[in-house]
């Protein structure tokens, strides 16, 4: 498969990796489409029959991190990610399919960034732990510790809003 075919074929995880990193749609979208320049840019590092994935993760993940120091050195601040969701759906299940989905990104929201990345790369990507430690750049015993913690206080925090 061609580098290109495989890197559309990401594009609905990045996509969805991206949000858990920047929470604001326009941020998310912002995040794929530099992760996406990056990778065309650097077609070249990567190294065929290695995961695409992983690599993706991880160029999105530095280039999210060279955004939000740039921007605590600019004093930018985030609009919340509701602030720019429409609501006009009249479908019952989908509105409270949308409320659940808003309390989870919340408590994603409320996480330290290292245990985001870890449960947004094992629990909501699917990666696997030794993939997700890799992408993070960090020993395995770390990203277990993280993921343990991150959940606990996922569940603490939807038990609490429930």
């Amino acid at each position: 498969m061609r580098f290109e075919d495989e890197l559309i074929g990401l594009l609905p995880r990045l996509r969805r990796f991206a949000r858990s990193l920047a929470f604001a749609p326009a941020d998310a979208d912002d995040l794929c489409q530099a992760t996406i320049e990056r990778a065309l840019k650097s077609r070249d590092q990567w190294q065929p029959g290695t995961r695409l994935d992983s690599w993706m993760y991880r160029i999105m993940r530095n280039t999210w991190i060279d955004t939000a120091r740039a921007s605590r050195r600019r004093g930018e601040t985030f609009v919340a990610a509701e602030a720019g969701e429409s609501i006009g759906d009249a479908g019952d299940r989908a509105i409270e399919a949308r409320v659940e989905l808003g309390k989870v990104g919340r408590a994603m929201a409320m996480l330290p960034p290292e245990q985001r990345e870890a449960v947004a790369l094992v629990l909501v990507e699917g990666l696997a732990y030794k993939e997700a430690a890799m992408v993070l750049e960090i020993p395995m015993g770390t990203l277990t510790s993280r993921l343990v913690r991150g959940r606990e206080a996922l569940m603490r925090t939807l038990e609490e809003a429930a």
